[in-house]
């Protein structure tokens, strides 16, 4: 509208109002966002390590093992810190606020951290294993990824009852793909366990949220991996054997923790049945 004194355009006072309230992206950030953006950098940090510390000496002709094992450390603990930022970027966000970005920023960088960084580690591992075969290995890594590319969009679209994930959830899926892969079983095996944990991601099998006490005992056991990984690198007495417990544990838990949830579905199912019944007697 145009003022008749002035003959100049001017905007209605709500309008004011809500320019004044635009503010810019940087400052639209939330606590919870600035550790999402942590948890992309990790994963960005880890295809780094297994990049310039395994991938480029191989190719090389180094023989130096004690390089290689330093940055498989190094890229497995900064997917390990990923998966913190990533716990704790939603227990901030329920504490605090997110910002409107929070749920797309979220899903990118578990992308970034939890389908790209282990897809890359498990190509990496077909190139430069001594048994394994190259192609085959480039298979299981796009299997991974579009494993957790196909559970985030799931995840943005489909409601779950509350408490549960339906599926593996992608970080403690992208921790077992590099934990199969560190316990350097033979090829086979190897493949079939990383097909096996990108369908556990994909599949309907329900698997608790971290909350309350949970999400205390995953962060312990991610603090304990780190120091077995720290162990096997600086190679301490006992590290490998460390490591491969560590693993072959790690396995083991995404094997029997969807194993309880079930159980307790099928004990809910059942109370309600009892309960059905009892109301149903006269």
């Amino acid at each position: 509208m145009v003022d008749p004194e002035t003959q100049a355009g001017w905007v209605p006072e709500a309008a004011e109002d809500e320019a004044d309230e635009e503010m810019p992206l940087s400052l639209r950030l939330s606590i919870a966002d600035t550790l999402t953006l942590g948890n992309a950098t990790c994963g960005f940090m880890a295809v780094y390590f297994t990049t310039t510390g395994i991938l480029i000496p191989y190719v090389q002709g180094s023989t130096e093992s004690g390089m290689a094992r330093h940055s498989a450390a190094t890229a497995v603990i900064l997917m390990l810190c990923a998966a913190v930022f990533d716990l704790f970027d939603g227990l901030v966000a329920r504490k605090l606020r997110s910002s409107p970005m929070g749920a797309e920023l979220d899903n990118l960088s578990d992308l970034i951290s939890f389908g790209l960084a282990p897809a890359y580690f498990v190509l990496v591992y077909g190139m430069v294993a001594d048994d394994a075969h190259q192609r085959m290995a480039a298979v299981g890594a796009i299997v991974v990824l579009l494993a957790v590319v196909l559970r985030l969009a799931r995840f943005s679209c489909v409601t779950v009852k509350d408490g549960t994930f339906q599926g593996m959830p992608s970080p403690f899926g992208a921790l077992t793909v590099v934990s199969v892969v560190l316990l350097e079983l033979p090829f086979v095996a190897t493949l079939l366990a990383i097909v096996g944990t990108a369908w556990l991601m994909v599949s309907r099998v329900e698997y608790p949220k971290p909350r309350g006490p949970l999400a205390v005992a995953m962060l312990a056991w991610i603090v304990a991996a780190m120091g077995l990984l720290a162990a096997w690198a600086f190679e301490a007495p006992g590290g490998q054997l460390l490591l491969q417990t560590g693993c072959a544990l790690q396995l083991v838990l995404g094997a029997v923790i969807p194993l309880f949830a079930t159980a307790r579905r099928v004990n809910n199912f059942r109370d309600n049945r009892r309960e059905a019944r009892a109301a149903q007697l006269p």
